[in-house]
């Protein structure tokens, strides 16, 4: 009974000691990531601060072995995820400064217990790109440091590589859905026209849309200065087009509400559209596609027997413009190709 006491009582000391050295080591941990990834602030940001997309590129080491549950809310504060499988945590927004900072809560629910940490999330833009700072800390508990001992386990090491590859996976996801456009053929519209202020100038086919992007806005700014009240969305005019040189003269305006006369030396003038049947078609997404968009439409045009018309302008309004989103999967361009009048009258009457 003796070495029975003494064995158990040195097995006490070894625990008691072995509790006391692991008591004492370092606990803390604060591990941070920095990456500068390809696409403006506001849109990487809002990747980050809606959990819908977690899934796909967060900091889980076997994914597809795991099943999410998200809350109903699951952008902003408030927004929270679940997962289970081979194993289990919960994720809470506690904080968000749009554009900013986002600060999370995470859980991981262990055999030894819950282990909690902090997530921060720093956002710097750079020249239409932005510097993301991942700021993972938390406190290991004494049987984490006990673990981590006995498995020869580098946690920071492990951890810093594992969001090293969220971040390269959520630079992918951000690239994909900045790519993601459709087009769809409304069918024959009626233009109502109306008075806008514009400007005019001359490009190759493949520089309009960046040339234009400096001339709405000039004529934003003499509206603004002048008082011009609006009445819709920006719009582009193709005035001549020159097919052999890829010329393109065109004009950039914005429609007003009333007819205004400006000085002979103003550099944006008044204009008058006049009311117009047109096949309109909505490219939703980056402008690049745009030419998709216009075979589309004159597809359209030949499989139904309409024919363009030649004594009115192509022109195109952009609803939702870089000014309005900085995410070219939000860009919104109604293309408009105008027809024969007859044309409509005729497959009418059939």
């Amino acid at each position: 009974m003796k070495i029975v006491k003494y064995l158990f009582f040195l097995l006490l000391l070894v625990f008691i000691g072995s509790a006391i050295y692991f008591g004492t080591q370092e606990g803390s941990f604060t591990i941070e990531n920095t990456k500068v990834i390809d696409a403006p602030l506001p849109v990487v940001f809002e990747k980050v601060n809606s959990l819908e997309s977690w899934e796909t590129w967060g900091p889980w080491t076997n994914p597809s072995e795991l099943h999410f549950s998200k809350a109903e809310k699951s952008t902003g504060e408030g927004a929270s995820i679940h997962w289970s499988g081979n194993e289990k945590g919960d994720l809470v927004t506690t904080r968000v400064i749009p554009n900013s900072e986002i600060e999370q809560e995470i859980t991981y629910h262990t055999f030894f217990g819950e282990r909690k940490a902090v997530m921060k999330w720093l956002f710097e833009s750079e020249q239409n790109q932005t510097n993301v700072h991942w700021i993972f800390s938390g406190k290991h508990s004494l049987m984490d440091k006990i673990y981590f001992a006995l498995v020869k386990k580098d946690f920071e090491s492990s951890w810093r590589n594992n969001k090293e590859l969220s971040l390269t996976a959520l630079e992918r996801v951000v690239k994909e859905d900045m790519q993601l456009y459709s087009i769809n053929v409304d069918g024959i519209t009626h233009y109502g026209g109306g008075y806008y202020m514009f400007v005019s100038s001359v490009a190759k086919s493949k520089e309009v849309h960046q040339k234009m992007i400096p001339m709405f806005r000039q004529v934003q700014k003499f509206t603004e200065d002048n008082n011009i009240r609006l009445s819709g969305q920006p719009l582009l005019i193709y005035n001549e087009i020159d097919p052999a040189n890829k010329n393109i003269i065109f004009s950039a305006g914005i429609p007003v509400r009333e007819q205004v006369i400006t000085p002979d030396e103003s550099p944006v003038v008044a204009g008058f559209f006049e009311p117009v049947s047109a096949v309109k078609v909505t490219l939703k997404g980056n402008y690049q596609h745009v030419e998709e968009a216009y075979s589309d439409a004159r597809a359209f045009m030949r499989e139904n027997g309409y024919k363009e018309n030649p004594d009115r302008k192509i022109f195109e309004i952009f609803s939702v413009g870089e000014d309005d989103n900085l995410n070219p999967a939000a860009w919104v361009t109604e293309i408009y190709l105008p027809i024969k009048e007859k044309e409509i009258e005729t497959l009418e009457g059939i």
